[in-house]
């Protein structure tokens, strides 16, 4: 099948900083150039915000760069509540979801993303199950749902990649996002704990030689925007 040639595009992923804590260091990431930036719903993360502590994130944000949701097994009511008074434009998914509460937020026609692991449930090949904007793949070791700073074997994603709409996350930094790129060819990478200098808080000098070496990755590929 002959792919039309404005399908094809030669650029680097998009980026998304997770776990931000405070407004100044959220505009500060999408100046450098972030397209998203995720605030954590949950209690057990070090990077848990509160409603109004989100609600001033992205707020503070410009209108192009998507303030994101991070939740692990809420429930719909939790999650809508949260979109509204924080002024979310995406949710990530980050637990054991069910496929229908995956459609009723869908219906919401806001961004939502679905983390699937390499060593746990909801695995890769359960994708079907959640017809989403985009997949967060990660290896899912760990105490925590998120990628607990663990490099894993990107490659084993590249295929994945290839049939759908993925954000690569787990244990990337500066020094290591372009080997990831190379490997799994994402439409996406998600960073955290990799451009901090402690949970919750950003080393803006690490987000911006992140931000740089992901600006340098190029390949061939029917990349999806997803924010």
């Amino acid at each position: 099948m002959k792919i039309q040639q404005e399908n094809i595009l030669l650029e680097p992923p998009q980026v998304k900083i997770c776990g931000l804590t405070r407004a100044d260091q959220s505009v500060a990431c999408a100046d450098l150039g972030a397209d998203a930036i995720g605030c954590v719903f949950y209690p057990k993360s070090p990077r848990n915000v509160s409603l109004d502590q989100a609600k001033e994130i992205i707020h503070a944000l410009p209108p192009h760069v998507k303030g994101t949701g991070v939740f692990v097994n809420a429930a719909y009511d939790e999650i809508m509540q949260t979109i509204d008074y924080c002024g979310l434009k995406a949710v990530q998914l980050h637990g054991q979801e069910s496929s229908d509460l995956v459609r009723r937020l869908i219906q919401q026609k806001i961004i939502v993303i679905k983390a699937l692991f390499m060593t746990r449930e909801p695995f890769l090949h359960q994708a079907r199950e959640y017809p989403v904007s985009a997949y967060l793949v990660e290896c899912g070791k760990g105490q925590l749902p998120g990628g607990n700073a663990m490099t894993w074997n990107w490659k084993d994603t590249r295929e994945f990649g290839k049939a759908h709409t993925m954000i690569l996350a787990g244990g990337l930094t500066p020094e290591n996002v372009a080997e990831a790129f190379s490997d799994a060819i994402p439409a996406a990478v998600d960073v955290s704990s990799g451009v901090e200098s402690s949970p919750g808080i950003k080393d803006l000098g690490k987000v911006a030689s992140f931000l740089n070496a992901v600006k340098n990755c190029r390949a061939i590929h029917t990349l999806k925007k997803i924010f």
